[in-house]
């Protein structure tokens, strides 16, 4: 999106106006640190190689965690 505001030398409202997109999406800066909870899962989950990415949701939850469980199938995926 910069580019096409050096190039055509328009405003970054203009320029995402005629893309279509809103100002807030376009300045959006996603904050998922999955780093600190990669750890246990793996753990969990190589103690208890036949649970799920559920159970071990379970089991985060009764350790304290408070993670949502897309979040725990996001990280048990990404580990493989």
């Amino acid at each position: 999106m910069r580019h096409y505001q050096a190039v055509f030398k328009v405003s970054e409202r203009r320029a995402l106006r005629v893309f279509g997109f809103g100002r807030s999406t376009h300045r959006y800066q996603g904050c998922k640190d999955d780093c600190r909870l990669a750890d246990q899962p793996g753990e969990l989950a190589a103690q208890r190689p036949r649970y799920g990415y559920r159970r071990l949701h379970v089991l985060l939850r009764r350790q304290g965690e408070l993670v949502n469980h897309k979040r725990v199938y996001r990280v048990y995926r990404a580990e493989g």
